[in-house]
């Protein structure tokens, strides 16, 4: 059976009213198998997107829908008065037994959410005044879980951004070498075994407690947030299958490094590649508008620090997975993984060389 027909299999299982007029693949998420279903009804048309959680990655799933179901009811009282409010949070399509996923006959879990309508999406900020947007609209998401109980959150992958644990797992890939890839990258191991102990110590703050656990997104990358096409405010958060309690300061890394990059995420001409402190300046002045009234100090110290914290995180993800044979990651070519890991690098170091500028 084709991905295709898979999914139209699951589909008839969720509670939607109308007639199924088409699927589609959508082909833009590193993890998940995803597809966006249309129905219609009464002459109407509604959008569904629908996901075969990826067991690989998350080897809880039930879990991860746990807190989903957690965090969004929470969210959904904070914006029940606003105009919008069916774009200011996902919402979740039960089964027909009412249950929040599809396990079918492989033991996969499928799960489906009202597709939004009406917003953009960028995988490279478009401006200045974009970047400040994104900055609030990050700002308001952790504002509306301020006060939520991060303990009745599950924990779906335990020291999922632990920085020291992401060295480990590199250095575990290097030892089995299983593709035969090691030789290829000494240059970027070097550059990263150079940076290991100043990459480590915010998780080291926040396992010390210097820093306060709270209830993060621990992806905030810029594609997981909608914008309004007509006024580009951040509307909504999306992707929150790593919803876990840690440190905020997980979630303004990788918007800064997301945001603040000059080519995408995977671009393969590094002369491209920069960290723009222009957006940076308009990014965490949105950001701190709304963050300053719940961060600590400590907090609004490392903001900064976090934005090259996450991206080394991310270029050792990226090598790790190219080593170990790209078993993690989607990839659309043999050399996807390394090209990440090397714009990643890139950006760390444009960073550095302007690091008293911003």
């Amino acid at each position: 059976m084709s991905n295709y027909d898979e999914a139209r299999s699951v589909i008839e299982h969720f509670k939607i009213d109308g007639k199924l007029e088409e699927i589609k693949v959508n082909t833009q998420g590193h993890i998940n198998s995803t597809f966006v279903s249309t129905f219609s009804k009464d002459g109407a048309k509604t959008k569904y997107t629908h996901q075969k959680i990826n067991k690989n990655v998350f080897k809880k799933p039930k879990e991860v829908m746990e807190n989903i179901l957690a965090v969004t009811k929470h969210i959904e009282a904070k914006v029940s008065d606003l105009p919008d409010k069916e774009r200011r949070v996902l919402s979740v399509v039960f089964t027909k037994d009412h249950k929040p996923f599809y396990i079918d006959e492989n033991d996969d879990y499928w799960r489906t959410y009202v597709f939004i309508e009406n917003v953009n999406t960028y995988d490279k900020i478009p401006s200045v005044s974009a970047a400040r947007n994104l900055g609030r609209g990050i700002g308001t998401f952790q504002k509306q879980l301020s006060d939520f109980d991060g303990s009745r959150l599950n924990i779906t992958i335990p020291h999922f951004h632990d920085m020291n644990m992401r060295y480990r797992q590199l250095e575990d890939a290097i030892s089995r070498d299983p593709a035969g890839r090691v030789s290829k990258v000494q240059e970027e191991l070097d550059f990263l075994f150079e940076n290991r102990e100043r990459g480590a110590k915010i998780w080291n703050a926040f396992e010390d407690g210097t820093l306060p656990n709270r209830v993060t997104h621990n992806d905030t990358k810029m594609n997981n947030v909608l914008f309004d096409p007509a006024t580009d405010e951040a509307v909504c958060v999306i992707d929150l299958d790593t919803i876990m309690p840690g440190t905020i300061l997980f979630d303004t890394g990788d918007m800064i490094r997301t945001a603040c990059s000059t080519a995408e995420e995977d671009e393969k001409d590094l002369s491209k590649v920069s960290f723009s402190t222009e957006m940076y300046k308009s990014l965490i002045g949105g950001y701190r508008e709304i963050a300053d009234s719940f961060l600590t100090s400590e907090e609004k110290d490392w903001i900064k620090e976090s934005g090259r914290t996450i991206t080394q995180i991310m270029a050792v993800r990226f090598l790790t997975d190219y080593i170990a044979g790209d078993v993690y990651y989607n990839i659309a070519y043999p050399e996807h993984n390394i090209v990440r890991a090397h714009t990643q690098i890139a950006l760390m170091k444009s960073m550095d060389a302007q690091w008293q500028n911003f």
